[in-house]
């Protein structure tokens, strides 16, 4: 059993060497950490599209403006919903990935039934597989542009829309990348509050690095897939109770110093892998290798509730329990997690409590 367990948490870890990430993405990577990345905007009027800015070569957008009106053609793209496919251009890369968004316009009132009228932006680089590890940045990053098209002649075209559309690959693909080159191997530390709702402080930094760092606690969290929409709720009140104290970051020095910094085994298994893929300058193995950390401890958890429920009724699921807990090395985790979720349940917190115990027992043994 913990022989299996072993060899599934390594296949996680060791997503580099079987994804085909490295093959795709890092050739073209410079010193600069970019993709040759591109970005393409259109007017979309009725059934026409025109061309309002790009930086593609001139022999490769009127390529995409064909496969762009394709698509609207067969309704694929959808208003305010990012769709991403791989196309071939006249580029260096031939065949990127192409994240396509239509933003609608809003309906006036003297037209409430006009319809097909808006923009379409397209970001270009990487492959399909890469952008759709970050559809949710995109579309996020998309639906920034509303405030800055209110109008067909675009007068902010050189001030605000092009430098946003230039900026999307830094924006969007590259917060992960920055935090792990920030804090290097402290990153267990940021995997650990993620997974336990610890507040993470940013001091003595710029505005982008605290927000770069909130978005990867964000991305490394469990919050919203777990199975009862209560948990997070319970857990975040539960941690707000505790005498935790909130995760601190200082950039004052370089590296920065980090305070009130609480990890585990299990975080501390995945820290080679993100500096790996770090070092190869690849963000998009970096966000596989986040989401694989993130199945893992769903999938650990749903093996603790498991036993727990069997706990109630045998003995020995208590002692599979217990050996569990010790070999994930996440059990306090776990265990917090498991508390919040079954606070209603004084059968499952009176075995959840003696687990608490068991590693208590356990971590003074080996201190």
């Amino acid at each position: 059993m913990f022989t299996s367990q072993t060899s599934s948490f390594q296949d996680s870890i060791d997503v580099e060497e079987k994804d085909d990430f490295d093959g795709e993405e890092i050739a073209g990577y410079s010193q600069k950490i970019q993709l040759n990345c591109y970005y393409t905007i259109y007017l979309y009027q009725g059934t026409s599209l025109t061309l309002i800015d790009s930086s593609l070569p001139s022999e490769a957008e009127p390529e995409l403006r064909t496969y762009i009106s394709r698509r609207l053609s067969k309704g694929a793209l959808l208003g305010g919903m990012g769709n991403i496919a791989t196309v071939e251009l006249s580029i260096p890369e031939e065949a990127v990935g192409c994240y396509c968004c239509l933003l609608e316009q809003e309906r006036s009132p003297e037209q409430p039934d006009a319809d097909g009228n808006g923009y379409v932006i397209c970001f270009m680089g990487g492959s399909e597989k890469g952008l759709n590890l970050f559809r949710l940045e995109l579309d996020k990053y998309v639906q920034g542009l509303h405030s800055s098209l209110q109008t067909p002649e675009l007068q902010n075209l050189e001030t605000e829309v092009r430098p946003y559309l230039s900026r999307w690959y830094e924006e969007s693909v590259m917060h992960i990348y920055r935090v792990v080159q920030l804090v290097q191997s402290n990153i267990s530390f940021l995997l650990h509050a993620a997974l336990s709702h610890t507040h993470v402080d940013v001091t003595n930094s710029d505005e982008r690095t605290k927000a770069d760092v909130s978005r990867f606690i964000k991305a490394a969290s469990l919050q919203g897939l777990s199975q009862q929409d209560t948990t997070s709720a319970s857990l975040c009140k539960a941690i707000s109770e505790d005498t935790q104290s909130d995760l601190v970051i200082d950039c004052s020095t370089s590296p920065p110093t980090l305070s009130n910094n609480v990890s585990n085994r299990f975080c501390d298994d995945w820290i080679q892998a993100f500096l790996n893929a770090a070092e190869r300058c690849n963000p998009f193995l970096l966000r596989q290798i986040l989401e694989n950390f993130k199945l893992k401890a769903i999938q650990d958890m749903n093996s603790l509730k498991r036993f727990v429920r069997q706990a109630e009724m045998s003995h020995y699921a208590l002692f599979r329990c217990c050996q569990f807990l010790q070999g994930c090395g996440n059990g306090d985790v776990l265990l917090q997690n498991a508390r919040a979720e079954h606070s209603d349940l004084p059968e499952a917190c009176s075995i959840i409590t003696v687990l608490e115990e068991f590693l208590r027992e356990q971590s003074q043994a080996q201190a």
